[in-house]
């Protein structure tokens, strides 16, 4: 199944997302169908479990009250966190190469998932503006990850049992600005301005998703292929990133992590092909939907 968070008037409302049948509000769905309230926001639908998610496959079986998706504002699917958003750097291989020539160091390749994170403030959704402040960054570059969502309370887990802590599976651009990460000599400041991580358009259950690995991943900006790879190159798979990442550490339900990102970003063209005022920037993952956002400069 597919979750979303979209608006309604002044609300925002949890939904059900099909491809072919469009939106269905889930607790005014849940009222009609079994007489009772389901939670009303992605964070307490994804802590409440797996009778949360059985009650929702009966209401999207029985319900009417389908709504085409594009008369919806799809929000973030999570658009309050908590925490901050975790991320992975350097976690596919001819992105490394690419990372290392752009900077003209020598390719190294981490031994162990190499953790930073982005706050609540960076998180945009579906159809959002990204911000571009040309005062604080002249590369503004983009980067699609595959999102993992905690579906429950997780720490010190075991590499094989990593996925069954997952409820389910987002994209996020991990937006960036590339000199103020060389400036600062780390990665949080430079990816954590204000509406730097798109996420959604929705999360797909990870029984939907099926395995991580062999998802393709593209990102397009204004129509033209910038990043074209597939999950299965991750130099660390997503039962090592949730096990390295839970030890000694809690995750909790909603917590997201974005797992790295392929080849193909701005910083690694010649010359750099950086954002601009206007682009439109369109990021797929198979089994998951379309991400788009447009980037408009605010200064």
């Amino acid at each position: 199944m597919k979750f979303v968070t979209f608006k309604s008037g002044a609300d925002e409302r949890l939904g059900i997302l099909d491809d072919g049948k469009g939106v269905l509000d889930l607790v005014k769905a849940g009222r009609a169908v079994l007489g009772r309230d389901l939670p009303g926001d992605m964070l307490s639908f994804i802590a409440a479990g797996e009778a949360a998610l059985a009650d929702a496959r009966k209401v999207a079986a029985a319900a009417d009250g389908w709504v085409a998706a594009a008369s919806v504002k799809l929000m973030a699917p999570i658009p309050h966190y908590r925490k901050n958003v975790f991320c992975v750097g350097r976690n596919y291989k001819l992105h490394i190469e690419e990372g290392a020539r752009a900077r003209g160091v020598p390719v190294s390749f981490p031994p162990v998932p190499e953790f930073f994170s982005k706050p609540p403030t960076t998180v945009i959704g579906h159809g959002d503006d990204i911000e571009w402040d040309s005062r604080a960054t002249k590369q503004l570059d983009y980067e699609i990850e595959l999102g993992i969502v905690i579906g429950r309370k997780t720490k010190n887990i075991a590499e094989a049992d990593a996925l069954s802590a997952v409820f389910g599976y987002t994209i996020v651009n991990d937006v960036s600005a590339r000199e103020v990460q060389r400036a600062h000599g780390q990665w949080f400041k430079g990816k954590s301005m204000d509406t730097f991580a798109p996420i959604g358009p929705c999360i797909v259950t990870a029984d939907e998703f099926g395995s991580p690995s062999g998802h393709q991943l593209v990102l397009k900006v204004n129509g033209e292929v910038r990043q074209d790879s597939n999950t299965s190159d991750m130099l660390f798979n997503c039962q090592q990133i949730v096990a390295s990442l839970s030890t000694a550490q809690t995750l909790e339900p909603g917590d997201t992590i974005a797992t790295g990102t392929p080849s193909g970003v701005a910083l690694g063209m010649e010359p750099p092909a950086w954002l601009k005022d206007g682009d439109t920037v369109e990021l797929s993952i198979t089994g998951i939907g379309t991400l788009v956002n447009k980037v408009r400069k605010v200064a």
